[in-house]
């Protein structure tokens, strides 16, 4: 008689809870450690850990504001937040912004980032923008082929002359 088959819970992706805010500040921290500090000195890394609490808590509570969790077996493994933005008398049309999307190492082989990704891009076609749109490191090559996986274009360079 053979043994049963264990499989692994599946990771979903939903949008974040009160409760998953936690692991949201520890996904964050991962984020800015990996991606953060050596490619944008500037950038404060403790950001998560001094302010991630508050502003994630106050995201689940803003209609403009999108913050997803990536939950296997009750742990958080990634996360996506995102903001709405326009129309303005400049720009007269509705922008979604993707603004910080992190998946654990040991999940970005099945496709958590990408599903992440396509429940944002609902929610931002739902609240009629025109367009969505990321910012990469520019030494992020796997990020930025990952976002050209899911059909991101380069739209604007940015120069910086650190001073």
């Amino acid at each position: 008689m053979s043994e049963p088959e264990v499989s692994e819970p599946e990771v979903i992706v939903r949008r974040a809870r009160a409760e998953d805010v936690p692991g949201i500040v520890v996904s964050s921290s991962l984020l800015f450690a990996e991606d953060g500090g050596e490619r944008d000195p500037s950038l404060n890394v403790d950001w998560p850990r001094l302010h991630g609490a508050e502003t994630f808590t106050a995201a689940l509570q803003d209609p403009g504001r999108l913050l997803l969790a990536a939950v296997r077996d009750g742990e958080v493994v990634g996360h996506l937040s995102g903001a709405m933005s326009g129309p303005t008398a400049m720009r007269p049309v509705a922008s979604a912004t993707l603004m910080a999307l992190y998946v654990r190492p040991e999940h970005r082989r099945a496709r958590v980032g990408a599903r992440l990704v396509d429940t944002f891009l609902a929610w931002a076609r739902e609240r009629g923008a025109a367009h969505a749109e990321v910012t990469a490191s520019a030494g992020n090559a796997d990020g930025i082929r990952f976002y050209e996986r899911e059909e991101f274009r380069p739209q604007a360079v940015t120069l910086r002359l650190n001073l």
